[in-house]
Parts: C-alpha cells; sequence; structure tokens
C-alpha cells in the first residue's frame, strides 16, 4: 500500500531511463528570445566595430593595415589576434591547414600550421578566403562567428530566461567576441547543456546526453576545453540525472555510451587531418607544450613568480611545464569529487556546476590566461545562481585586464627607460590578475554549491516495495 500512495501521489511509477525525459519547463516567450537575440546582434555589432578601428586605413603590400599598426593596436585598445595573425601562419597565402604544415626547433609554426585545434584551424582558413587584407580577414571571420554568439543568445535565453542579458548585453561580448576564435566553442559547451535540460523531448537521458556529447566532442575540436565537461556529463548519466540514488540502478551502459560518442566524434574530426599530415597537425599541440610563462600569458605563474618567470629562466619554464597540467589536473578531480558527494548527499550530480568549477581550475591554473577565456566562463554566470555580486565583481577584474593589459603594451614600447612594472596600466593588469585568480577560487566553490537555472528533468516516480 505504502508503494500504491507513493506512485499515486507522484504520477504512475515509472523506472529505468526510459521515464527520464527532458522538462524543458514552458517554453520562453518569443519576445523573450527575440529580444535577447537582437540585442547579442547588437553587442557583437559593436564588438566588431571595437576591433575594426584597429584596420585600415591603408594596407601595404601583404595586406597589414597602416599606418603605426603596432602602435595602435596597443594604444586603442583594439587588437585581436584574429586581425594580428593575418601574417605569420600562412593564413594571407590561403594554405590549407595543417597538411603541409610544421614547427621549427625554435617554436615557430610554418606551412600553414596554426596553434589551435583542427576546427579552428579551418575556420580560420575558411575565413581567409577571398580576403586579400587584414581587415578582409577580420570581417570574414566575424561573419563565420557571429551565428555561433547568436546562437549562444538565443540557447542561453530557452535555458535560463532574462538571466541571459549577461551574455547579450555583457562588456566582455563587446571586449572579446572577435578578438579570438572562441564563439563557436562557447556555442557547442551551452548547445550541450541545452541539449540535456532544455531540448523538449520525451528521448531519455543517455539520448539527449549522447547529442550532448557529440556537441562536446566538436567543441574540444574548436578550443579544448568543452572536453573536460564530458567527464561530469558522463557521471550525470551513470547517476540518470537524480533518478537513481542507489548503486544499483548506476547507468553504466548509458554512461559508456556517453563517453564513447564524445570520444569518436574527437577522433574523427581531427583523424583526417593527422593522417593527411601529421606534423603540421600535432605542431599545433607542441606549439602549446613549448609556450613559455612571459609578459603575454596574464597569469599567476608571471605575476606571482617575478623574476624567476623571465622566459630564459629554462629551470623555472620546465617546472611550469608540468606543475601547471597537473595542478590544473588535480583541480579537475577535486571538482568532480564534489560532485559525486553532491549526488550521495542529495540525489542529483551537479554536472553544470562541476564542468564550471573545472573550468575555474584551468583558468586559475593554467600557465596562459589569455583575457578572451572570459567568454568561457560567462554562460555559467547564466546557468548558475551565482551572485550578482559575484559576478559584477569578475567583470570588474576582467575590464581590468582587458583594458589594462594592451596600454601596458603601448607605455613599453614608447616609455622606454622606465621601470614597466610601475607603471598605472601595469598595476591596472596586476589588479586584474589578483582580482581574477581570487574570484576564480571563490566561483570554484560558489559553482558546486548554487543552485542552477535551467529546467530540471522530470524525475520518474519512486515505487516502495512493501
Amino acid at each position: 500500500m505504502i508503494g500504491t500512495a507513493v506512485g499515486q501521489a507522484r504520477g504512475p511509477a515509472r523506472t529505468g531511463p526510459e521515464s527520464e525525459t527532458a522538462a524543458g519547463g514552458p517554453p520562453r516567450s518569443k519576445l523573450l528570445l527575440a529580444v535577447l537575440v537582437l540585442l547579442t546582434g547588437v553587442t557583437l555589432a559593436l564588438g566588431f566595430v571595437n576591433k575594426d578601428r584597429c584596420t585600415g586605413p591603408g594596407f601595404d603590400d601583404a595586406g597589414r593595415s597602416v599606418p603605426d599598426y603596432d602602435i595602435r593596436i596597443d594604444r586603442d585598445v583594439c587588437y585581436s589576434d584574429i586581425q594580428h595573425l593575418w601574417l605569420g601562419r600562412d593564413i594571407d597565402q590561403h594554405v590549407f591547414p595543417y597538411v603541409d604544415g610544421d614547427i621549427t626547433p625554435e617554436g615557430q609554426l610554418v606551412g600553414g600550421s596554426v596553434e589551435y585545434p583542427v576546427l579552428t584551424g579551418l575556420l580560420i582558413w575558411v575565413g581567409a578566403l577571398g580576403a586579400g587584407t587584414d581587415a578582409e580577414f577580420l570581417l570574414g571571420s566575424a561573419l563565420l562567428m557571429a551565428p555561433f554568439g547568436l546562437a549562444t543568445g538565443w540557447l542561453l535565453g530557452r535555458l535560463s530566461g532574462w538571466r541571459a542579458l549577461l551574455w547579450a548585453i555583457g562588456p566582455p561580448l563587446v571586449l572579446y567576441a572577435f578578438h579570438n576564435w572562441d564563439l563557436p566553442a562557447v556555442a557547442c559547451a551551452v548547445g550541450a547543456v541545452f541539449a540535456v535540460h532544455g531540448w523538449r523531448t520525451e528521448r531519455p537521458l543517455r539520448q539527449r546526453a549522447t547529442v550532448a556529447a557529440v556537441l562536446l566532442g566538436l567543441g574540444f575540436a574548436f578550443k579544448l576545453y568543452p572536453g573536460a565537461f564530458v567527464v561530469p556529463l558522463v557521471l550525470h548519466v551513470l547517476t540518470r540525472g537524480g533518478a537513481g540514488a542507489e548503486r544499483a540502478v548506476l547507468d553504466w551502459r548509458g554512461a559508456l555510451r556517453v563517453s564513447m560518442a564524445a570520444g569518436l566524434t574527437a577522433v574523427l574530426v581531427n583523424l583526417p587531418f593527422a593522417i593527411a599530415g601529421y606534423e603540421g597537425w600535432r605542431a599545433s599541440v607542441t606549439f602549446q607544450q613549448l609556450r613559455k610563462v612571459d609578459i603575454t600569458t596574464n597569469s599567476i605563474w608571471f605575476w606571482g613568480f617575478r623574476p624567476e618567470s623571465d622566459p630564459d629562466n629554462v629551470a623555472f619554464q620546465e617546472l611550469v611545464s608540468w606543475l601547471s597540467p597537473t595542478l590544473v589536473l588535480v583541480s579537475f578531480v577535486l571538482a568532480v569529487a564534489v560532485g559525486w558527494w553532491r549526488w550521495r548527499r542529495d540525489g542529483v550530480y551537479p554536472w553544470i556546476g562541476v564542468s564550471a568549477a573545472m573550468l575555474c581550475g584551468f583558468l586559475l591554473l593554467h600557465k596562459v590566461h589569455s583575457p578572451q577565456y572570459t567568454l568561457w566562463l560567462l554562460p555559467f554566470f547564466v546557468l548558475l545562481r551565482v551572485p550578482w555580486t559575484v559576478v559584477g565583481a569578475y567583470l570588474l577584474a576582467d575590464l581590468a585586464i582587458g583594458i589594462g593589459i594592451f596600454r601596458w603594451f603601448y607605455a613599453i614600447k614608447v616609455g622606454a627607460g622606465f621601470d614597466i612594472f610601475t607603471g598605472f596600466s601595469a598595476q591596472a593588469v596586476a589588479i586584474g590578475v589578483w582580482g581574477r585568480a581570487a574570484l576564480l577560487i571563490v566561483l570554484f566553490v560558489l559553482f558546486l554549491k548554487v543552485p542552477e537555472t535551467v529546467p530540471r528533468a522530470r524525475e520518474p516516480a519512486v515505487a516502495t516495495a512493501t
């Protein structure tokens, strides 16, 4: 009778993965989504205008903007990797990436290799088609990536409602939307969350999560970091999204299916490039391994270990080369373990929060922390109920470094003879680096505690035996 009563109170008792369907909640209003997409489009346009200030008005024989390109990019805070890498990677020569590429003993990429995963390399090549100047390359790349930014705004609106305004009108989108090629990877990560929590379908969790895993595999082929989120996703599926709180009902088959989907996606995308030109494909990984901690990395490793962090200090550089990734992995394990503890306590493995915490560990401990990485973190401020005071503080720290770093480079270029670490712009960068680092520690904890803003999956009724 107890089992019958529970079943009647909660609806028809169903167990097993077949009953795990996406809740989706009430559909977000079309007006809300239209406003979010429109505002995202306006912000993206402002982001392009911001970067386009560095192009032209004239161009030299190589298609580089003149005059004073090297000064303007820092002085006017309009630098972008997209425009800058028009030269130096054979992009201006329209060489297909990786196939004939390589890396020199000095760490110089040649023959079409770029320092990014293969889908980003392909995106770079397509963006350069028909371009004869760095301005045309910037425009072509922006047109290719803008749909990913718009899609991210729409997906976040479907998942979290008006909170998605943080993406649509946030300063990071103006500063970094077209700073590098990050928007596709961000869209893949958010799309994975949508597949699990926002997709209005009766498909079971393991099927929705398989789609999410494919998206994370594609994200890995754009910018690597979404691949880390496969682990918490697999554990979310293993624990049936909260449908089974006992070890006896763990969904091992679903977890295996999800992990294989992500792995096969990553392999199938990379394999053609590895076969066609292994040295060129491998060069992108080697480049990152050889990268040194220096004034351009914006990390705690440079600012916390001066003057040891001199690029010529071989012993220090070798130490960081293994210590940094080791500590990143430790932070991943800690986040995953806390998530498991949360599941044992609450009955739901918080895969979104664990993913966000893992990202914090990477951003804090990796030897490179480029300004545009804020775009990776921004959706988690929408998907998780982080206090607005913390969000605001992080965005302020990000502004300090996002603007200060280029003004600092400009001061170094034109102010020979002064202590480069005592000027106002240098102090702004230091505040940004340490403020951001402290907040990443706070966020690591908060992400593992705060509730999600996404729809919760409908849990099956629990039948209790008499």
